[in-house]
């Protein structure tokens, strides 16, 4: 069981990628002018996640993990 003071790095591992469903949703609220708190509460991931998205989304116009 976790508790509320558990660190959610560690509840979703640094080699976690996020879905590409997901990092949709981060790019439309990041285009719905959604600040990049909101976008991380809102769907419950890491800031740095919500703003690693955005990065690549802007740098490459993709969001699918390159293999």
């Amino acid at each position: 069981m976790q508790t509320a003071s558990t660190n959610i790095c560690e509840r979703m591992g640094r080699s976690q990628e996020l879905s590409e469903f997901k990092c949709g949703t981060v790019i439309g609220c990041h285009l719905g002018n959604k600040s990049i708190r909101e976008i991380s509460l809102l769907l419950n991931i890491p800031w740095s996640a919500v703003i690693g998205v955005i990065i690549k989304w802007k740098q490459l116009g993709t969001t699918v993990t390159q293999t």
